[in-house]
């Protein structure tokens, strides 16, 4: 599967491609920009991992978790709202999918050493793009923003936590997102293909049911967040 540093070297090279062939001086689509308000639809991949804090607990010495994950798929619909000439606000909800495999390099046994987790997320960011001038049919830009993901695989709710192999994370989960992104101005569309990280505000984990003793999987855990990137190509 991809790996993030391929995804970023893909973003670079492409764009690299479209800056240099700007050879062409006939200017597609000249009033876009000038919209109100327009839409689209986006296709992209993500490869979403958590970063993970511990902290000493006394029955469980050198608690280790690593995390691996795969690259995932997101797919939604695009709002953009012109603020100004070279800002404007932007609502992408959409459904991300993606799986990691959980290692707890602590624990012996192979059924409670790993634990996969797969998840699909409502992901509905608020976006500010920052957008430079236009340059013949290319326009880089910026992203800032937050977002708000439903996680429908949490298994919050579940009854049953690691100690029945069940692994838990909260449903509802808050992010910000920064990236950069070039917009390219075709005859019929406007292309946007664009690398974003995304970072976890909240601790996501859900923690093992006290009542069963101390949990070797979440008691160690003082934090558990997503951090990821995702490579988008947006159609206007």
């Amino acid at each position: 599967m991809m790996s993030k540093k391929n995804i970023i070297f893909s973003f670079l090279l492409f764009t690299s491609i479209v800056f240099f062939s700007q050879s062409e001086r006939v200017e597609y689509l000249p009033t876009f920009d000038k919209n109100k308000i327009h839409y689209g639809f986006y296709l992209g991949l993500n490869q979403n991992d958590f970063k993970i804090s511990l902290e000493d607990v006394t029955s469980i010495p050198d608690a280790n978790i690593t995390v691996k994950p795969d690259t995932g798929f997101n797919v939604g619909l695009i709002a953009d709202l012109r603020l100004h000439k070279n800002l404007n606000l932007r609502f992408e909800p959409g459904l991300m999918t993606n799986s990691k495999k959980i290692y707890f390099n602590h624990l012996t046994s192979p059924r409670d050493s790993v634990r996969d987790v797969s998840s699909t997320y409502l992901h509905l960011p608020i976006l500010f793009k920052f957008s430079t001038d236009r340059y013949r049919n290319i326009r880089p830009y910026l992203l800032a923003g937050v977002s708000f993901n439903h996680n429908f695989s949490s298994n919050e709710d579940n009854q049953d936590d690691n100690f029945a192999s069940k692994f838990r994370m909260k449903t509802s989960n808050f992010m910000y997102e920064v990236g950069v992104g070039i917009d390219i101005y075709l005859y019929f569309f406007k292309f946007s293909p664009s690398i974003r990280g995304v970072f976890a505000i909240n601790n996501e984990i859900k923690y093992d049911n006290p009542a069963n003793g101390t949990s070797p999987w979440t008691a160690p855990v003082n934090y558990m967040g997503t951090r990821g990137v995702f490579l988008t190509f947006a159609f206007e």
